[in-house]
């Protein structure tokens, strides 16, 4: 799974957002060491949409003032999809740390 299915994954993982709230929610999570392009966002989503990983739904009533933002959130296969992702980077982490690399301390 690419890098930015991921993170959009995780982004939408406990509430619907928007494509420049998903944005905001990668850059925050990750202290601002990943930062999203527009174009790699919106190709993205449109893949997860065309996969059902995603599904587009309409705007909250609270943010319904903005006809322009399209609003997305997880579908069961993407919840899925985003499991077995963390199973798999789990597994990888634990052979990682097997070996004799180790994470600078500090």
């Amino acid at each position: 799974m690419a890098p930015a299915v991921f993170q959009i994954l995780v982004a939408l993982a406990d509430q619907p957002r928007h494509g420049y709230g998903i944005m905001l929610d990668v850059a925050e999570r990750t202290g601002g060491k990943v930062k999203m392009s527009p174009g790699t966002l919106y190709g993205s989503i449109k893949l997860m949409v065309e996969d059902g990983l995603i599904e587009e739904i309409d705007p909250p009533r609270a943010e319904a003032d903005d006809e322009r933002r399209r609003y997305y959130r997880l579908t069961r296969e993407g919840r899925e999809a985003a499991r077995q992702e963390m199973a798999r980077m789990a597994a990888l982490l634990g052979h990682a740390r097997a070996t004799s690399l180790r994470l600078k301390e500090g």
